[in-house]
């Protein structure tokens, strides 16, 4: 199995070539590996101490990233090493600052394994929800270099767990420990033989409850938003807008909309303020320039740009929380839920546990259609008992689950 296993990863090797002539994604994904182990050989010496993280993409990078900031403090003589699978990860945080080194994770081939772990030499190494690469796990396994699941999340239905599954449950027996999201992940590994596991929690908690500690402020956002009842929407893609478009068309100009859509191509942006009837700005239009008084007579923000919505998600009266309508589902809610902010959806969430929950617990709303989203935004506009409500129960709930990282780190340090 290992041997077909290798054979269709270096085919896949050649046919991304290929398809990096026709699509820039896919260009970024092979260029960006070129260079890596010279990258590594340039910053990392042999007598460098190293401690390694991989990260599938940005959502994975910015889950581990507390565990990252604790174990830098704890190793400080220690050189992290950040590696990401996917252009939209490493694009956004190649110029991260908690990583002395950070670059792609060249194809689990075990040429690349060998010479990856040979250059990075870690003596500690933490893969961040899931990815199992056999490889590198039997090079880190053979080079007996201690290697950790951070916030797994394991399902019935993934190969672990099949009759046909023993090629992926093998690539498992290299972890020396796995920290999990939920206790059903932890039942999963020990129903077939794993019992080096402990129900950690989601380090994302502690993720979203370390950003109130900073500072949120962004004067244009406080300018445009001019003490005016505003809903932030978060990561959207043209399904959802296909629906907040119709209701913000309808609105009260009493209420204030700020959209950051997940894809900021300038196409896409302009078809989306084509459609809008309101009066709108765009971040790119120099509005960190712009004189207070001109930015109070717009009532839609549109966020061409990234790094900025988990700031805004802090002037929200309420949020709405893109990816809903389409695969895999909606994107991270725990964001706007730390400010207290009460937060509506789509209906694909059911694979993510905190969307789950905070719909149970009546903090976040679900909607289907458009009649379901424009009684959703009414109730929270016209109901300020509601939606503070519903706030602190998004708030509460943050705070209730935060700690994951301290028992990861308490484990390692024992």
């Amino acid at each position: 199995m290992l041997f077909l296993y290798n054979l269709v990863v270096i085919l896949a090797s050649q046919l991304l070539k290929l398809v990096a002539h026709f699509s820039p994604k896919m260009k970024l994904f092979v260029d960006g590996r070129k260079s890596v182990f010279q990258t590594l050989s340039d910053k990392i010496q042999s007598s460098d101490k190293t401690i390694w993280f991989h990260a599938a993409s940005l959502g994975e990078y910015e889950q581990g990233l507390p565990v990252i900031e604790a174990i830098k403090q704890q190793f400080p003589n220690h050189k992290i090493v950040v590696t990401f699978f996917s252009p939209s990860g490493y694009e956004v945080r190649k110029n991260n600052t908690v990583a002395d080194v950070t670059v792609y994770l060249p194809l689990d081939t075990i040429s690349n394994a060998k010479q990856f772990i040979q250059l990075v030499h870690p003596e500690m190494a933490f893969f961040i929800k899931y990815e199992y690469w056999p490889n590198y796990l039997n090079e880190l396994k053979k080079q007996q270099i201690k290697t950790y699941l951070i916030s797994g999340i394991l399902r019935e239905n993934q190969a672990f767990f099949k009759w046909y599954g023993g090629f992926y449950r093998n690539a498992l027996k290299t972890f020396d420990y796995f920290f999990v999201q939920n206790e059903s992940s932890k039942k999963l590994l020990q129903s077939i033989g794993f019992n080096n596991v402990k129900v950690s929690g989601d380090t994302r908690f502690d993720r979203v409850v370390s950003i109130l500690e900073r500072d949120n402020s962004l004067d244009f956002i406080e300018q445009f938003k001019d003490n005016k009842t505003t809903i932030v929407i978060g990561s959207s893609w043209p399904k959802d807008e296909s629906l907040l478009i119709n209701y913000i068309n309808q609105s009260s100009d009493d209420v204030k909309f700020i959209i950051a859509p997940h894809n900021i191509k300038q196409e896409q942006i302009q078809e989306l303020k084509n459609a809008i009837t309101k009066k709108i700005v765009l971040f790119s239009e120099n509005v960190e320039t712009r004189h207070a008084l001109s930015l109070q007579e717009y009532s839609v923000f549109i966020i061409d740009t990234i790094g900025i919505l988990t700031k805004i998600y802090s002037y929200a009266d309420i949020a709405y929380v893109g990816g809903g309508f389409g695969n895999p589902g909606v994107h991270n809610i725990l964001e706007p839920a730390t400010f207290g902010v009460p937060v509506v959806i789509g209906p694909n969430y059911s694979h993510f546990a905190e969307a789950t929950a905070l719909v149970n617990m009546e903090g976040c709303i679900s909607i289907q259609n458009q009649t379901q989203l424009n009684e959703a935004f009414d109730l929270l506009l016209h109901n300020e008992d509601e939606r503070l409500e519903k706030g602190h129960i998004c708030s509460t709930f943050v705070q209730m689950n935060k700690g994951a990282t301290q028992t990861i780190i308490n484990h390692i340090l024992d």
